[in-house]
């Protein structure tokens, strides 16, 4: 069979390209919408936007944890934390006091709060 120059020139031609059009789009396509692509990395952005929010309140957290064992320590005693912390471990309360009882989470017990 003879197959003219010219239509072999044209069909590689149009394999080269078609395959170089294919790759490009190949790629292309999954850089945009792959898993390390740019619609992942907005996803990423929002993730890392939350997460330093949850930061932000775990470190306020911490800051008022620090305070309260602040009050506690021997050398710096807060009267006022200890009479809390005294009254909620032994459920010890005034005659004249008012008491009321929440159910603890953890436990499903009641919880004395002066």
């Amino acid at each position: 069979m003879v197959v003219r120059p010219w239509f072999r020139e044209l069909l590689s031609a149009l394999v080269l390209y078609g395959a170089a059009a294919a790759g490009i789009a190949y790629f292309a396509f999954h850089g945009w919408n792959g898993a390390h692509g740019l619609q992942a990395q907005r996803g990423f952005d929002v993730e890392n936007a939350r997460l330093y929010a949850e930061l932000a309140v775990v470190k306020a957290e911490r800051a008022a944890l620090q305070q309260r064992v602040e009050l506690l320590r021997p050398e710096t005693i807060d009267p006022d934390m200890l009479d809390e912390r005294a009254r909620a471990l032994l459920n010890l309360a005034h005659p004249n006091e008012l008491v009321l009882l929440r159910p603890n989470r953890k436990a499903g017990s009641a919880e004395v709060r002066p």
